[in-house]
């Protein structure tokens, strides 16, 4: 029984576009529903959503028979929970907060095993390896998983260079929210000075040869950046998304409410 192909990194990596949802329910059974709906990728967020590691197995399990490719976010780039999720049968982490090249390195380290990097040995007792059913895992482990690293703040748009020839590193994710609070626009992403460093950073790593990523709830900027090149594009979150539809609902039937459909504060 070999390691199945990750479809989200074979995608990235051969430059086909792929369509995102965040989901911060935390709740299987929203992570079931967004599976059939025609999403390429879903990141269960660990770093936002209310999540935790068996929260997570749970959102895992309920997307094993859907076409979209789970990717967990983890709260934050610890050797010892990505230990756990990798064992737990991510096979695409999402790191917030990465830098430095000197923090890339080190996750490269963090998901692989010996002697190419510092994972520990022990998922013959864990989900990722069928529990031992995938006789060849820890020698080809390595095929099916895919590290993608959040650019966020002054500081790693500085080290971007840098960040993008390290090897091993599969896609560069701006974080659009916490990058625009960093240059002193805290909730206003639109700003022109903000979409311009946005815009360079994905140029700059399209040319660099790596996968850009991006959330925004913004049609206009997603299709901006899909021109430019990004890859992963994420484009809504299942909360916002569903309190959304309810509102608007609940507006049609009320006599004088107005229904809410704008993009959520910050993204």
């Amino acid at each position: 029984m070999p390691v199945s192909e990750n479809r989200f990194k074979t995608a990235i990596k051969s430059g086909k576009p792929q369509i995102g949802l965040w989901l911060d329910m935390g709740e299987a059974i929203a992570a079931e529903i967004a599976g059939t709906s025609g999403f390429d990728w879903l990141v269960i967020d660990g770093e936002h959503g209310p999540n935790d590691l068996r929260s997570i197995i749970e959102q895992l399990r309920a997307l094993s028979s859907s076409p979209a490719e789970p990717v967990v976010r983890v709260p934050v780039g610890d050797t010892w929970i990505i230990k756990q999720m990798l064992d737990a049968g991510a096979r695409t982490l999402l790191v917030p907060m990465v830098d430095s090249a000197e923090q890339a390195r080190e996750l490269v380290r963090a998901i692989h095993y010996p002697p190419h990097g510092i994972r520990g040995v022990g998922a013959a007792v864990a989900r990722a390896s069928a529990f031992n059913t995938i006789d060849d895992y820890a020698e080809t482990a390595a095929e099916g998983l895919c590290l993608l690293v959040q650019v966020e703040t002054r500081a790693a748009i500085a080290d971007l260079d840098n960040i993008l020839a390290v090897e091993g590193v599969d896609g560069v994710f701006i974080g659009p929210a916490d990058l625009a609070a960093d240059l002193g626009y805290l909730g206003r992403m639109d700003a022109p000075e903000v979409q311009e460093v946005i815009e360079n950073a994905i140029t700059k790593i399209v040319s660099a040869g790596k996968a850009a990523g991006i959330l925004t709830f913004n049609e206009t900027f997603n299709r901006r950046y899909l021109e430019l090149g990004a890859t992963f594009v994420a484009v809504g979150a299942d909360v916002f998304e569903f309190a959304t539809a309810l509102r608007n609902l609940s507006a049609r039937y009320k006599v004088g409410s107005s229904s809410t459909n704008s993009p959520a504060k910050g993204y």
